[in-house]
C-alpha cells in the first residue's frame, strides 16, 4: 500500500523544490550615479536583497545605501530585473557591474 503514496511524495518534493527555487530567484537594479569635485558619472548594476525583489516600494534607498559605501550619490534607478538581464548589461556597467 505504501507504493501508491510514493508518486505523491515525489510530486510534493518536486513542487517544494521548484517553489523554493522560484522564491530565491535573484534580482538586480541598474542605476546611474555621480561623485562631485571633480564630477564623475557611472552606470552600474547591483544585486538586491531577496526582500526587495517582491517589494512594491522603491528600491532606490537600497541602491543609494550600497553605492554610498564607495562615495557615490545615486542619480536614478533605471530598472529592476532578474538573471535574464545581467549579460546584456555587463559590458555597459564595466567596473561597476555588481561592484557594490
Amino acid at each position: 500500500m505504501t507504493h501508491r503514496f510514493f508518486p505523491r511524495i515525489l510530486l510534493a518534493i518536486g513542487v517544494a523544490l521548484f517553489a523554493g527555487t522560484a522564491a530565491q530567484a535573484a534580482c538586480y537594479a541598474d542605476y546611474k550615479a555621480k561623485q562631485d569635485d571633480p564630477l564623475k558619472l557611472h552606470y552600474g548594476v547591483v544585486q538586491l536583497p531577496d526582500a526587495a525583489c517582491d517589494a512594491a516600494n522603491s528600491v532606490a534607498p537600497i541602491v543609494a545605501e550600497k553605492i554610498a559605501a564607495g562615495g557615490w550619490t545615486l542619480l536614478n534607478v533605471l530598472g529592476v530585473f532578474g538573471d535574464e538581464g545581467l549579460s546584456e548589461r555587463k559590458a555597459s556597467a564595466g567596473d561597476y557591474f555588481l561592484r557594490f
